[in-house]
């Protein structure tokens, strides 16, 4: 049998209806080059989508290569539980020290703790926000009702339980709803009501509500949603004012991917938690940081019998091979200028996508520095066809799947990228060169044009 065989027999992939994917010819990547990824019959594809938003510096980068071969002849793994290792620590001082510095702060992020993924990453942070007001609680009663979290209609911040009570795409999550806990869900932040609907449940129910959680800028799982400018900066003042916990999850804009290396940066916001995943290895290892303030830190200090512990860790957490690559990592930003080198790259997507606006297949273009979502006017590729035409037409608009379609033609000119429904994703790594993205962008217009 072929790997392609073997895959589909053995293999149950993410998001995935697998009837459909069996039906299907796929690839199966069997190396990586660059920007490039490479399968079995040796075709190369442009990483369009940065393997699902993780790598940043191309497929085997030499320098993260060598540090994780370096590192592999030391030790692979030991447990982070009543014992330290040197990779993690080093970390943990390197992220302290490149984390979001700004004017709208209540105390700096100064504390680590690994897990393995974004899930997690949110998982500890829900996890220790809740337990801080309850620990807190013990010479404060009145603290004691902060259950509650505030989180935004269209997030995604896993696929864990937790991260899921805090997700609201109702695709993905309401089938779950019976498994999750209540929280309070506000607008869209593009909702103009938004920043008011806050501030109103805040002044009513502040003392029950442990945090608020948001994916700075850029709601990425949701299409791509851009945030409009200051509202992040209006949110952090609001949680400050109130006693709200502010969970920043950066796992997807993390890491240069909205032009700083973390979104907080571009609005000097400083949160009381930071999720990294994704691009904290550039793709290489499983490996997530929960970053949080002293203040948050020193509640959980005390004698044992007090049982103020953290009780949350992982088998993998601190993992050494994937702190080395992750300190690797940040210092090919600095090598490489990578951030400086951003500036030309979002200006070319710019130009090019203006163009791409125009189309009428085209409702929006939503870009955030390399983040981008292309959402396909469905409406106008079905005005004036008649039923029945081609593979789509007539079809209702849940089997369309015309994202689907236009990414499997880009793919047919040498291009992977992935959709969110109908919104196309342009997520590449950030050494992609100009030419790339003039050819990304090309192959991308093309294939909305033929298929819608």
């Amino acid at each position: 049998m072929t790997l392609e065989d073997l895959d589909k027999r053995y293999v149950w992939h993410p998001f995935t209806q697998m009837k459909e994917y069996a039906s299907e010819s796929n690839l199966v990547i069997v190396r990586g080059e660059g920007n490039y990824l490479i399968d079995e019959e040796g075709r190369r594809y442009l990483d369009g989508v940065s393997s699902l938003w993780v790598n940043l510096h191309g497929h085997r980068h030499p320098h993260i290569d060598a540090a994780l071969k370096d590192q592999i002849d030391k030790i692979a793994h030991s447990t982070l539980l009543g014992i330290a290792n040197e990779p993690s620590i080093r970390l943990a001082e390197k992220l302290v020290s490149v984390a979001p510095v700004g004017a709208y702060c209540n105390t700096p992020l100064q504390h680590v703790f690994y897990s393995d993924n974004g899930s997690t990453a949110v998982e500890v942070a829900l996890k220790i926000a809740f337990e801080y007001w309850q620990l807190r609680a013990r010479h404060a009663p009145n603290l004691l009702k902060k259950k509650k979290f505030v989180s935004f209609c269209e997030a995604y911040h896993g696929d864990t339980l937790g991260a899921v009570s805090v997700g609201h795409i109702e695709l993905f999550h309401e089938v779950y709803r019976p498994l999750l806990f209540a929280t309070h869900q506000a607008p869209i932040p593009t909702d103009p009501g938004c920043l008011d609907w806050v501030e109103q449940l805040f002044q009513k129910q502040a003392g029950e509500i442990a945090a608020c959680i948001i994916e700075p800028l850029v709601q990425a799982a949701g299409g791509m949603i851009v945030q409009p400018k200051g509202f992040l900066k209006r949110l952090r003042e609001l949680c400050t004012r109130y006693q709200v916990l502010l969970i920043a999850d950066e796992v997807a804009t993390g890491f240069g991917r909205t032009g700083t290396l973390f979104a907080c940066e571009q609005e000097e916001v400083v949160p009381d938690f930071l999720c990294l995943a994704k691009g904290l290895t550039a793709g290489y290892l499983p490996l997530a940081a929960t970053l949080t303030t002293a203040e948050i830190y020193q509640a959980f200090l005390g004698d044992y019998g007090e049982f103020r512990h953290f009780f949350h860790g992982h088998s993998y957490t601190g993992n050494q091979l994937g702190c080395a690559v992750a300190l690797a990592n940040l210092e090919v930003f600095n090598r490489e200028h990578v951030l400086e080198k951003l500036p030309p790259k979002i200006a070319r997507f710019q130009e090019l996508l203006a163009g791409l606006a125009q189309l009428p297949q085209v409702k929006e273009v939503r870009q955030q520095g390399l983040m981008i979502g292309i959402e396909l006017n469905v409406g106008a590729a079905l005005c004036g066809r008649p039923a029945g035409e081609g593979n789509h037409i007539g079809l209702p608009l849940q089997e369309q799947r015309l994202g689907h379609q236009v990414c499997l033609a880009a793919r047919a000119q040498g291009v992977f990228i992935r959709p969110l429904g109908n919104v196309i994703v342009l997520m590449p790594p950030l050494s992609i060169t100009l030419d790339e993205i003039a050819w990304l962008c090309r192959v991308t217009h093309e294939a909305i044009v033929g298929i819608l």
